[in-house]
């Protein structure tokens, strides 16, 4: 058995057919994976970052930043959707990855999974920690700053104590919703739908409310002319113009993750390969016009400089005195959202786990299964003491970059996967298929690959000491102990 080996479609589908002791719990409708996807996705995007990245990039033009990270994210949602009809087990792209390109690219895959899901978590709970001071703050409570801070904070690569202890409410966020996953997915679905209606009603309330006080001048000029250094005369690349436009994608291509986070739930879907692509592509698209929406509404109510703040959607509806109570309700619609984001977050992360244990590369504890819940248990608390540690003692921003690099990797891999599959194996019964390869896959590799491209270099180095612990635990434990290996190819 080499490192190239990959894990037989047979193997897979009789995986996900498996209705014993230690398979999950098949009650989630394409209703609930498309709410899922809605409730991962809207969330740090719409409420902190389209603010920032109009004020610093795009001005205006912050609505085709929009687009053109929705079209990379399309170009990803369409290849997922066609992996997820085919193989619809939980693992996400460590599964795809595992049955196109190899088990050594597949571990690759799973680890890197991790910076997604584990850190997403750990970075929204800092967010939403964040939103949830400022609205006790409202109601007139303020907790000790030593508790709603993270006792460290980053310049480089060098670490510095803050003088706080602990950030408290995102360690307490993340520990109950932990506890509510390991009671079950459908009950966790609940509250996610709850929730997902809630802040979905809020958002439009926003862009309903706010487009009658929008003055249209705040969108002159709609791509503000590019900014140059006053000593050199020589253009500020990613200051306004097209350069900002391209750079703004890059900065709130966080706002799109998660429609991704649908697909681990792949073995708790009732009609997976009908559900599947309904809930990525559905959640996906919802997304995309509410954030272009809001943009607009936003950009229109102020000047896009005055956005460059943690409550950007707070300042816009202050310029307007007859929105006053909106404003309440949109601090109330961001501690729900980002609330629903840490849900699905910690829900995606065991079911890579789980995959990753089913198939022998991480030890048994992580595919238990509770025999009352039919949920990975075992692996829900390690992921979510794991979170609320990095949530409660790390900065946002070395999170934010980690979380960014690892879902653009997993992108890439997913629509290079269908190129390798397509041309493999052309004859699979494919339920839902990917339009227009090999465009959209290549599409899809080359708009996420440019956005890994301009992260800082301090984030690759970063994913580079990620992937290498991650490469000495596959060869001292996961390669001598993969099931695929023992059976044979």
């Amino acid at each position: 058995m080499g490192l190239s080996s990959r894990k037989p479609l047979a193997i897979l589908m009789a995986e996900a057919s498996d209705e014993g002791e230690h398979s999950l719990k098949r009650s989630l409708t394409a209703m609930n994976l498309t709410l899922l996807g809605i409730g991962a996705i809207i969330g740090a995007g719409i409420f902190v970052l389209t603010g920032t990245a109009a004020a610093e990039h795009a001005g205006p033009a912050i609505v085709l930043s929009f687009v053109f990270a929705g079209l990379g994210c399309a170009f990803a949602g369409l290849c997922y959707a066609e992996f997820a009809s085919m193989i619809p087990i939980a693992g996400s792209a460590y599964t795809y990855g595992y049955a196109t390109l190899g088990e050594l690219l597949a571990w690759i895959i799973g680890w890197d999974l991790i910076l997604e899901y584990l850190f997403a978590a750990s970075t929204v709970a800092v967010g939403w920690s964040g939103y949830f001071t400022q609205m006790l703050r409202i109601a007139g409570i303020e907790l000790p700053h030593a508790f709603v801070n993270a006792p460290l904070t980053v310049e480089g690569t060098t670490f510095h104590a803050t003088g706080a202890i602990i950030n408290l409410p995102a360690v307490l966020l993340v520990l109950a919703l932990t506890a509510l996953l390991v009671v079950g997915i459908k009950e966790s679905a609940r509250l996610n739908n709850f929730i997902v209606y809630l802040k979905v009603s809020i958002v439009l309330a926003v862009i309903a409310f706010g487009a009658f006080y929008v003055d249209t001048a705040n969108w002159v000029p709609f791509i503000p002319e590019q900014l140059t250094d006053p000593a050199t005369g020589i253009p500020i690349a990613g200051k306004f113009g097209w350069s900002g436009i391209f750079a703004g994608a890059g900065v709130i291509f966080f706002a799109y993750i998660g429609f991704d986070a649908v697909s681990t739930a792949a073995q708790e879907a009732k009609n997976p390969q009908r559900d599947l692509p309904i809930g990525i592509l559905a959640s996906l698209t919802v997304c995309t016009i509410l954030y272009i929406l809001m943009a607009l509404v936003m950009t229109g109510l102020v000047p896009f400089p005055q956005l460059n703040v943690a409550e950007p959607v707070y300042v816009a509806l202050d310029a307007a005195p007859a929105l006053n109570w909106l404003k309440i309700m949109a601090t109330i619609g961001a501690v729900a959202g980002l609330a629903s984001v840490v849900l699905v977050m910690l829900m995606g992360q065991p079911r890579i786990f789980y995959a990753m244990s089913r198939d022998g590369l991480l030890p048994p504890v992580f595919g238990k299964v509770h025999p009352k819940y039919k949920t990975p248990w075992l692996a829900t608390i390690i992921t979510g003491v794991a979170a609320s540690f990095f949530a409660g003692v790390f900065p946002i921003g070395i999170l934010g970059h980690l979380v960014s690099i690892g879902t653009l990797f997993a992108f890439v891999i997913v629509c290079a996967g269908i190129l390798v599959l397509r041309y493999r194996s052309p004859e699979l019964e494919r339920p839902f298929r990917t339009p227009f390869v090999p465009f959209v896959p290549l599409g899809g590799i080359a708009m996420c690959g440019w956005l890994m491209y301009n992260l800082p270099v301090d984030t690759w180095l970063r994913l580079a000491v990620w992937m290498a612990l991650g490469l000495a635990i596959y060869f001292l434990y996961g390669r001598t102990h993969s099931k695929l290996a023992e059976h044979g190819d």
